[in-house]
């Protein structure tokens, strides 16, 4: 099915896993280490670093800027840059916090610290579709859709890799990839066939590693995996500087569980933040597989596109 690496792609293949090596090998940080060194600050304080955090939180959805003027507290616009632990963070913090299930506080605790430096999805956390929450008996909020819904207008899906930035084999990738489409396609009314490198396809695949073209850069080991956008845009996007692999050990990332999580962006579903086992759980760890969909996942799907 797959189609064979021209020589072009090959040499880009070996430039681009040297770029990677050389990436994870000269990172004397990672990339939400900073947060560890923010333990314990709480509203009223300046200490460096702060201005990091709220970019963080605006990054991933809980510094909103026209909440925050409707609300008539600081605007984040002007303090994006400062390191006041003001009003408008301490209410961010909370916001996570309660999103994630931690006790709310609006300090940062050891137990939200824990949770903010996990690796994770490059997308918001808070998608405003509320209408469109699926609930349990308990009325607890599921899955969630992006904005407006978007989904796809067709069953049959083809995809392709533009670049491939990793210490595991290209065709090795490639399987690992097609298994992880070939569960949703299980579970779905979709078919995903990989096409070759010169074909138009509706998703397109690549490993980067920082600015790559789109308006969010990668940030380097243990931030962002990955990224992917909704339909019908079709760009899924690994971090070619995370250490990624087919059998992930201590300080490894397992490349299928990851690539399980952008599929489903890529067909329409949000982050499902209240049951940690779905595949659409925002964070992630090194060393972890979660190869499976979770029920949560499938209902999502299922319900996006009206299937019985």
């Amino acid at each position: 099915m797959a189609s064979k690496i021209s020589l072009l792609g090959a040499i880009f293949l070996v430039l681009a896993v040297t770029l990677s090596y050389i990436e994870r090998a000269e990172s004397k940080h990672t990339a939400f280490e900073f947060i560890g060194h923010l333990k314990g600050c709480h509203k009223g304080q300046n200490v460096t670093g702060v201005h990091q955090l709220k970019q963080y939180l605006h990054k991933f959805g809980y510094l909103d800027t026209n909440t925050t003027k409707r609300n008539h507290l600081r605007f984040f616009s002007n303090h994006a840059n400062d390191d006041l632990y003001d009003d408008v963070l301490e209410s961010a913090v909370k916001s996570y916090q309660q999103h994630h299930h931690l006790k709310v506080t609006g300090t940062l605790d050891p137990e939200t610290v824990k949770e903010m430096t996990k690796p994770r999805c490059g997308l918001p956390d808070i998608v405003n579709n509320k209408n469109h929450d699926h609930h349990h008996h308990n009325n607890r909020k599921l899955y969630r859709f992006f904005q407006g819904n978007p989904r796809w207008r067709k069953s049959r899906l083809t995809y392709k890799f533009r670049s491939i930035a990793n210490s595991a084999s290209a065709e090795s990738i490639r399987s690992i990839c097609a298994r992880a489409f070939e569960k949703w396609a299980q579970v779905s009314h979709f078919t995903f066939q990989e096409v070759g490198e010169s074909s138009t396809a509706d998703i397109v695949i690549g490993f980067h590693v920082g600015d790559h073209g789109d308006p969010y850069p990668f940030d380097g080991p243990r931030g962002v995996l990955a990224h992917a956008f909704p339909p019908s845009t079709g760009l899924l996007h690994f971090d070619g500087a995370e250490n990624w692999s087919m059998n992930p050990g201590q300080n490894e990332v397992d490349l299928e569980s990851v690539a399980l999580h952008e599929i489903g962006h890529v067909l329409g579903l949000g982050h499902d933040d209240t049951v940690p086992d779905a595949i659409m759980y925002s964070t992630f760890s090194y060393g972890l597989t979660k190869r499976n969909l979770h029920p949560d996942d499938i209902q999502g799907v299922r319900a996006l596109y009206g299937l019985s």
